[in-house]
């Protein structure tokens, strides 16, 4: 027997209004998240999953992709990000609203900029950053056209010309997640701070307990990857826009 009108006004156990509304959010939109096979970039693509996006999960771990996408309904793109030339024909012909560019590299702990070598510099910078731009110039373009977007680009503290990030080591890393927020500013004014419909943010997840991060790192996953996912699902019109080309950090600003 199924619930009438009457039976459903009493019940508690349905899911709200603002719920509901949640599952739908990205009715109909196309999620790509870079970084998807594990940590923050499947958390998040999980995430964008749930609030109805179409996702699109990038790693170059096939298998540990294609388990990460089954489990939320997704779909796999296998790339190497560090192949930074390859990425505009493998994501070639795709209609992406939403990008999160989750994926990075750490470099060595001791990399110090005067101890670091050029290939370290350069392999970090490629995924990174290199990757990151490669991405935007692929599909940003078609966001601006379609006056509907989100790019959502996980930097770090260590990348902040403030507090962390100006304590040394680490340099790669570091310098290219400047580079990041960067790019982030910089493409957010060049799209009119959203009034040409896409929003672009940067998010510092924190110190999480991935692989990068280790088992003994103070935040979740699921608290890193939570400002990602509100970045990408909030309500802007091109004629009111959202703040925008912001850094943010537990859904707050926080500086440069």
């Amino acid at each position: 027997m199924t619930d009438g009108p009457a039976d459903l006004a009493g019940r508690t156990d349905l899911p709200s209004d603002t719920a509901l509304a949640g599952r739908t959010a990205l009715a109909g939109r196309t999620a790509l998240v870079t970084g998807a096979s594990r940590g923050l970039g499947r958390a998040i693509a999980a995430g964008l999953a749930g609030a109805g996006a179409s996702v699109i999960g990038m790693s170059r771990d096939a298998a540990a992709l294609e388990e990460a996408v089954g489990s939320f309904g997704g779909r796999a793109l296998v790339h190497d990000l560090a192949d930074v030339d390859g990425i505009a024909a493998r994501v070639e012909g795709l209609e992406v609203d939403i990008l999160v560019n989750a994926a990075a590299v750490m470099s060595s702990r001791r990399s110090k900029t005067l101890d670091a070598t050029l290939a370290e510099w350069r392999d970090v910078r490629a995924v990174d950053l290199d990757a990151p731009f490669a991405l935007v110039s692929a599909l940003v373009p078609g966001m601006a056209a379609r006056r509907w977007g989100r790019v959502v680009n996980l930097t770090a503290c260590l990348g902040r010309m403030t507090g962390p990030g100006t304590a040394g080591g680490l340099a790669p890393y570091r310098v290219a997640k400047a580079g990041l927020n960067a790019l982030t500013r910089t493409l957010a004014h060049e799209l009119a701070l959203g009034r040409r419909g896409v929003l672009v943010d940067a998010t510092c997840p924190g110190h999480c307990r991935t692989d990068m991060g280790g088992p003994d790192a103070p935040r979740s996953v699921d608290q890193g990857a939570d400002t990602a996912i509100w970045l990408a699902t909030r309500a802007s019109t091109p004629s009111d826009p959202v703040p925008t080309g912001r850094l943010w950090e537990d859904r707050a600003e926080v500086p440069w």
